[in-house]
């Protein structure tokens, strides 16, 4: 099937990361109309659309950048998190290889509006190719008068650079991220202050995810009512999920809030290979809860529809178990992955997930009966809520998900395995 693109538009068209082809396609004509606007007109603006945030948590980008203070005289920052940790998520990664300048104008318009001259793309190290498309769309961007002091003779000032971080998952959490930023280790710290009051070196500071700054430029252009025609009333516009598994044509597809989980599988993407059946389907990255057939029959693709099915929209990762694939084994990826990640601040997560690691690691070497699986959730609901930033909770939804929907299914296993304990 076939959507109207509006952050893969230039999607397939030749020489589709260059400048060029992105001003072809009306691009750098949003910051034009922007220069001309107030400032709190935008964020009015940007707050009528409904635009939520992209990279998981969907908190309200408008409100989000009323924050900032205005005009107290201290330099502020914007930052795009390109961070992109999540496991099974690559949407943004998409977005950095086929339209870079569309993140460069968001930001372009997110500094003008907060009041933030200098800002910083943050990226994955591993993101080697796609960090040479960013590089090169910010030269591009400078030499053609996009970037840099009084641009296109506006009084506007933006000077961008691009970052790599060093991989860590827990710096795709905003305050993790910052202190990246400024060389220290990625830690998360506790908030308040929040970043827009006090962020990177302490001053006000916006960030934003790659794809959310995606949808600025479109919302200035067309207005908030065009935005709006697409998704849900309070989930509006397009969304970028990146969806993989055994099916015929995994990738990643933009497509209204509030469509169908079900025809995204089986139309858009082609079903599943070989007669293969879905178990569950991952809706949010690794750590949402599991979502059951049944569920997947009815769900729709909407931060609403996924809270009320016990689950979450997450990151727009999409991961599909199909019925040939090991839950144990899952569960085992999951919780060595957390494991490793957990930055060490907080006793529940540090000491949880590896003790989650551990338990399921016995599971499978022999050395845990089935009183592990009762086990594991217990570790996991008593680390939820107890921490600085959300990698606890992050790792426990996910235990408790496996252990809520295949308890029955592990303790076969255990049992067909002869474990002792």
């Amino acid at each position: 099937m076939t959507h109207e693109k509006i952050i893969l538009a230039t999607e397939g068209k030749e020489n589709q990361r260059s400048i060029d082809t992105y001003l072809a396609n009306g691009g750098y004509t949003a910051i034009k109309k922007a220069a001309k606007m107030d400032r709190k007109a935008i964020i009015d603006l940007v707050k009528a659309s409904g635009l939520r945030g992209r990279g998981g948590a969907g908190f309200p980008t408008g409100l989000k950048w009323s924050f900032v203070p205005p005009d107290d005289g201290k330099p502020k920052y914007l930052i795009c998190n390109n961070d992109e940790s999540e496991p099974g998520t690559f949407k943004d990664r998409h977005i950095s290889s086929v339209n870079p300048h569309m993140i460069i104008e968001g930001m372009l318009i997110g500094g003008y509006t907060v009041g933030a001259e200098k800002g910083y793309i943050y990226s994955r190290w591993e993101f080697q190719l796609e960090i040479g498309y960013l590089e090169q769309a910010i030269k591009e961007a400078y030499e053609a008068g996009f970037l840099g002091q009084n641009i296109f003779g506006s009084g506007i000032n933006f000077e961008l650079d691009h970052y790599s971080g060093a991989g860590a998952y827990i710096c795709g959490e905003e305050t993790g991220l910052i202190s990246s930023l400024e060389g220290k280790k990625g830690q998360p710290k506790l908030k308040p202050p929040f970043p827009a009051l006090e962020g990177y070196l302490r001053r006000p500071t916006v960030v934003n995810n790659t794809e959310t700054f995606c949808n600025i430029p479109h919302i200035i252009t067309h207005g908030a009512e065009v935005f709006r025609r697409y998704g849900t009333e309070k989930s509006p516009g397009t969304k970028l999920f990146s969806i993989s598994g055994a099916l015929n044509r995994p990738g990643v597809y933009e497509v209204p809030l509030g469509y169908s989980l079900k025809k995204l599988i089986e139309e858009d993407c082609g079903g599943l290979k070989d007669g293969k059946k879905i178990k569950a389907v991952v809706p949010g990255g690794m750590s949402a809860p599991l979502l059951m057939p049944a569920q997947v029959e009815t769900a729709t693709l909407d931060y609403e529809c996924m809270q009320e099915m016990g689950s979450m929209l997450g990151s727009g990762a999409i991961m599909i178990i199909d019925d040939q694939q090991d839950v144990v084994d899952l569960l085992r990826i999951t919780t060595d992955f957390f494991a490793h990640e957990s930055c060490g601040q907080c006793t529940p997560c540090r000491e949880g997930t590896g003790w989650l690691k551990n338990l399921v690691n016995g599971i499978l070497e022999g050395t845990e009966g089935p009183a592990a699986v009762d086990r594991i959730y217990q570790v996991a609901d008593h680390m939820e809520g107890r921490t600085i930033c959300a990698l606890s909770d992050a790792a426990a939804w996910p235990a408790k998900s496996y252990v809520k929907n295949f308890g029955e299914e592990i303790k076969a296993y255990i049992e067909k395995k002869g474990n002792r304990a």
